[in-house]
């Protein structure tokens, strides 16, 4: 990611604050980092069973299912949630996860893939889909957080318009927590991969209680969540 003029902009505000800038900066060692230490040593299952245990807190259903039975366990959703339209993302693992058939070949449902060519036209049908699916690329036990790595192709507004969300969650892809997420992210940019556009962190469906203290559901997205733990490894 390029940053426009930084170098200029720097320093005209180091010389408006009549301060010399420092030609480099020096990152602090603290002799305690308690971020590093929450589910420290547990195992990739050890943290899958966190993740479950926390939905409860965050009102999420959450399923664990194996990539063969993944098809099956959508379709159970669909049914148990009576949903008649779905929005998908532009994300070439649902092919590799062999759903192909499942978004193509279920009857009464319609389905609909976001297209950014015909942009409009997508966030048209997410505003009225019963739900919205997505893959998620990291995923935080210690809250049940999703991350998603969003931009025009895969498209934010299907995690954020549909009445109904469900992510689907490689168990490759859990971290303890926030620290290691941030961190993931660092070093993918250290790397020279592109940063995506915008990154959404999701932890279960809308919630606000900003008036007098009362939990209103659904008030800005979704108003029921479910995860879908995929046995990847």
């Amino acid at each position: 990611m390029v940053i426009q003029n930084r170098e200029k902009f720097l320093s005209k505000l180091s010389e408006r604050l009549g301060r010399k800038r420092p030609e480099t900066v020096e990152k602090p060692s603290w002799s305690v980092s308690p971020q590093w230490s929450v589910f420290d040593g547990l195992t990739k299952d050890e943290l899958v069973l966190k993740l479950m245990e926390h939905c409860e807190t965050i009102h999420t259903e959450v399923r664990r299912t194996k990539k063969a039975n993944l098809a099956g366990t959508l379709h159970t959703f669909m049914k148990e949630w009576n949903i008649k339209s779905v929005i998908y993302s532009n994300d070439e693992r649902f092919d590799e996860y062999n759903l192909s058939d499942f978004l193509t070949n279920e009857g009464t449902m319609h389905f609909h893939k976001w297209d950014l060519a015909h942009k409009e036209e997508s966030i048209e049908f997410a505003k009225t889909a019963d739900v919205g699916i997505t893959f998620c690329d990291i995923t935080l036990a210690e809250s049940g957080t999703v991350v998603l790595y969003n931009d025009g192709m895969k498209g934010r507004h299907v995690s954020l318009l549909p009445e109904s969300y469900i992510a689907i969650v490689p168990k490759s892809t859990i971290v303890p927590r926030l620290t290691q997420a941030t961190k993931i992210i660092h070093n993918q940019n250290v790397e020279g991969e592109t940063p995506p556009s915008c990154l959404n962190f999701i932890s279960g469906p809308s919630n606000s209680a900003d008036i007098e203290m009362n939990l209103v559901v659904g008030v800005h997205g979704p108003i029921r969540t479910a995860y879908i733990i995929v046995d990847d490894q």
